[in-house]
């Protein structure tokens, strides 16, 4: 009995440390992003979201199924490989998380999104846009932003229309994102009636681009686009300043962040850099958003990078689907997530095509100026 007796409390003492009780039911978080590598502030931006947003619902006292959840985040880093990514996803799977918010990258998404399905795991990408991660027709894959064709499409057109660009180069890093919205951006400045006079590639931890930004500046292009992270975009600012390639200078959300000055090195004169966030809010819905970032700088002692919201957002739309279902099963509030539709978040109001694409996504279109991001518009 005495034997007994101390594996009881041994348990009890087990949960007590944990912090959960015997009456509550603990759900597993799933959070992947690159947290090492030349992305790293961005992936720790993702994680700092998704941590503020377990620490509001821990705070709140969820009930789901009659019992209190207990919210743990399971974080792992992928380092932006997709190697990496579905060895990460792998391990989330085999932890029997309930849901999983990430990967940051497309290049990390989409592989790993094959392994959610296989166990029935619903996944919430907060900030991959390329396309194929929702047409694989995988149930259970959504993400909460746009996807490239809009976010490839918008700056082409931008490019044509507002910054009057006859002809413009591309380059792109041959990631799965990269690649998904320099392709949609030529494109777009092609149906624009724009003139794409170069198309050149890299890759994501390149660092010297002389050879193809020289090929390029004989080519006189009144814009360089890149389809690519900040982390290259920066050094490619410094050496077209070298070498004195005076063209405006374009990227999606990967190189929109607040980091991008310090990357350049003084390299960026003002209203030269013009990039486009997935996102976006305006008029009545701002103050929620900036509520976010100032709580967040009060939380983390930093600014926003870029996807922190839409991380804090994600977990937030999964748990309100596990309340509604009455179940942090995945079979059983899967369904409810699919049929998320007018949920209130910072980053706007959130509903779910059948793809699992956000219906109707914002984009917020930005410009550099004295080192600091400055919007322009949000549109949709």
């Amino acid at each position: 009995m005495q034997v007994r007796f101390n594996v009881v409390m041994g348990a009890v003492f087990a949960m007590a440390a944990a912090g959960a009780s015997a009456q509550d039911l603990v759900i597993k978080i799933g959070h992947v992003a690159p947290t090492s590598g030349a992305i790293a502030h961005l992936g720790k931006d993702n994680e700092n979201g998704a941590r503020m947003a377990i620490d509001e619902l821990n705070a709140k006292g969820v009930m789901i199924g009659g019992k209190k959840a207990k919210f743990e985040l399971l974080a792992e880093d992928d380092a932006g490989d997709p190697k990496q990514g579905t060895a990460a996803a792998q391990k989330l799977v085999d932890s029997k998380v309930n849901g999983v918010i990430g990967h940051l990258n497309s290049g990390t998404t989409i592989p790993a999104s094959k392994l959610y399905s296989d166990a029935g795991i619903p996944q919430i990408s907060p900030s991959a846009t390329n396309p194929k991660y929702t047409r694989n027709g995988y149930k259970t894959a959504f993400r909460v932003v746009a996807d490239d064709v809009h976010l490839g499409g918008t700056l082409g057109r931008y490019a044509t229309k507002q910054l009057n660009a006859k002809t413009v180069a591309v380059v792109d890093d041959r990631t799965a994102y990269g690649q998904g919205v320099a392709e949609e951006f030529a494109k777009a400045v092609k149906a624009s009636g724009g003139q794409v006079v170069d198309q050149q590639f890299t890759t994501d931890k390149a660092t010297d681009f002389t050879a193809i930004l020289t090929a390029i500046k004989s080519k006189k292009p009144d814009i360089v686009f890149f389809g690519g992270m900040d982390a290259v975009a920066g050094p490619m600012l410094r050496q077209m300043k070298q070498l004195g390639i005076k063209a405006k200078f374009m990227g999606g959300d990967g190189i929109c962040s607040g980091e991008l000055p310090k990357l350049a090195a003084g390299a960026m004169d003002d209203s030269q850099v013009y990039c486009a966030e997935a996102g976006g809010v305006e008029g009545s819905e701002k103050p929620a958003l900036d509520k976010f970032k100032a709580d967040y700088k009060k939380k983390f002692n930093q600014d926003v990078q870029i996807y922190a919201p839409y991380v804090y957002d994600a977990l937030n739309v999964m748990v309100a689907a596990m309340v509604k279902a009455n179940s942090a099963e995945p079979a059983k509030y899967l369904p409810e997530l699919a049929k998320t539709n007018g949920y209130k978040g910072v980053t706007g109001t959130i509903a779910f095509d059948e793809k699992g694409d956000i219906k109707n996504g914002a984009l917020t279109l930005y410009t550099y100026k004295g080192g600091k991001r400055e919007q322009l518009a949000v549109v949709r």
